[in-house]
């Protein structure tokens, strides 16, 4: 017999606090809901763009209102439904996606050669910057405030007690 049979082949979540809680590191932003692998959150965030590219090229011929719509709602989805430990890829996903996805959607449409191609890619990365600025702020500042607020209560307790362990007690000064 190996070592290998005697282990479980499928792996465990977590297991739930009395509280009803999830492990902080496991956490998405709600502390009831176990958060998701960083590979979904990047894929439910490059979906919803990529659906929105595709719908918009189809519609209007260019990136519009509905993938500003899917690119935002789907970069702020990943960051809050990736568990907390995983929360780098997502947060910096929101420029990539679109350096990515745009041009990809954008070539697999059409079929120009050239200096067409260029200016068919260039015209809505250039359009959709803007998007992309407050996405990516917006992610950014949430990812930050999970960071902050979501810790372990001993986390916090520790931080207050290290400070008054390290302060100097007052002592009367000598003449």
């Amino acid at each position: 017999m190996t070592a290998t049979s005697a282990r479980s082949s499928t792996r465990t979540p977590p297991a739930v606090r009395p509280t009803g809680q999830w492990p902080v590191d496991e956490r998405s932003m709600l502390s009831s809901v176990l958060g998701i692998p960083p590979l979904a959150a990047l894929g439910l965030a490059f979906g919803f763009t990529a659906l929105g590219v595709f719908v918009d090229l189809q519609r209007i011929g260019t990136v519009g209102t509905v993938f500003r719509a899917l690119y935002f709602c789907g970069c702020v989805l990943a960051v809050t439904w990736v568990r907390r430990r995983n929360l780098f890829g997502p947060v910096v996903a929101p420029p990539l996606l679109l350096a990515v996805a745009v041009p990809a959607i954008v070539l697999m449409g059409d079929g120009a050669n050239g200096t067409d191609t260029l200016l068919i890619i260039a015209a809505p990365l250039v359009n959709s910057f803007p998007t992309m600025a407050v996405t990516t702020g917006v992610v950014l500042v949430l990812g930050l405030g999970r960071l902050t607020l979501q810790r372990e209560v001993s986390e916090r307790r520790g931080s207050a007690a290290a400070r008054e362990a390290t302060r100097r007690p007052a002592t009367p000064r000598r003449s």
